[in-house]
């Protein structure tokens, strides 16, 4: 990523959450191995924008009639994994920990097909291993400036005055708080004048279950002169992403150990595109793998001692869903 950047050459990155594995595509717009779409910077249009796309001769599905159905674990296991989490909030260890769950799950759509028909602003593509639609943001690189998003906060859409709810929720409120707390101090390891733009916005997503909406926070700062040159020693910096993980981040992440018992690979890793000139980063979130023959949707969210454990559990199997077209 340094030598790339120093370059100016185009690249796509992506690295695991363990920051174990990783890959990176020198002129990812030249091939199909991999297929991503990030912000409308797409290998599968022509051009790499998005428009009309190209002829794909793995679609076999009309996406208006699939098969889509999650066996999530019932809340007895789930209540297991949340306590865990809850004793180490307790002790002070963390004050947010990102708790997630592995579903299994029965789909009639490839994941070339579930990524072509997907409305999401991040999307990304490895055939047989995992697909990804994601709506957030992880850090942004331009003109001297790098911006982080944290989303923290959803809400059934359909839910009589669900804005007023959610921005009124004191746990939500919470947890929000301390994620922006987190990227700001991650941010102001790597850059100066660091302020927070928007604080708790709102977007609204539709979905193959209905509307979701989803509180972020805009934070930015400002890159000393040269961070092209080493703008892969800065984004290594900010890992891994805060929102995923919870605060503080070391000792969060032997509890997120603890409560999960096994590696997340690339589900809330982070990846992203860079033209030559800006970086656009993301976090791999809205995440379908393959194991073997079985598919296993992973989902899940922020903990505090003051979360109710059947809500969190509600809230990661509300996430399980299709953002198709």
């Amino acid at each position: 990523m340094n030598e790339a950047g120093k370059a100016r050459k185009p690249f796509l990155f992506a690295v695991d959450f363990e920051m174990r594995e990783g890959f990176f595509v020198a002129d990812p717009l030249s091939q199909q191995e991999i297929l991503f779409d990030i912000k409308g910077m797409s290998n599968t249009f022509p051009h790499g924008l998005s428009g009309t796309p190209k002829s794909f001769s793995f679609l076999s599905h009309q996406t208006d009639s699939y098969l889509f159905e999650a066996d999530p674990e019932d809340y007895v296991t789930y209540l297991q994994r949340f306590n865990v989490v809850m004793d180490g909030l307790k002790r002070g260890d963390s004050y947010l920990v990102n708790l997630t769950i592995k579903t299994p799950l029965r789909c009639s759509l490839s994941f070339e097909e579930i990524f072509l028909s997907s409305r999401a602003t991040y999307k990304l593509c490895l055939p047989g291993k995992w697909v990804c639609f994601s709506p957030e943001c992880f850090v942004r690189i331009e003109q001297g400036k790098i911006f982080t998003f944290p989303m923290k906060g959803t809400i059934d859409g359909r839910l009589p005055y669900a804005r007023d709810i959610v921005l009124n929720d004191r746990k939500e409120t919470a947890e929000h708080n301390t994620i922006v707390d987190l990227l700001r101090n991650d941010l102001s390891r790597i850059a100066t004048s660091v302020k927070v733009n928007r604080f708790r916005y709102i977007d609204a997503l539709e979905t193959n279950r209905g509307s979701i909406l989803q509180v972020s926070s805009e934070i930015e700062g400002t890159l000393a002169e040269g961070y092209l040159d080493i703008l892969g020693t800065l984004f290594f910096e900010l890992l891994p992403a805060g929102s995923v993980s919870g605060a503080p981040k070391e000792a969060t992440l032997r509890i997120i150990k603890e409560a999960e018992k096994e590696a997340r690979g690339f589900y809330t890793g982070v990846a992203g595109y860079f033209d030559g000139k800006k970086l656009e980063s993301f976090v791999l979130i809205r995440f379908i793998e393959q194991c073997g023959s079985q598919l296993f949707f992973r989902s899940g969210g922020g903990i505090t001692a003051n979360s109710s454990s059947r809500k969190e559990y509600e809230e990661a199997i509300r996430k399980i869903y299709l953002p198709l077209h």
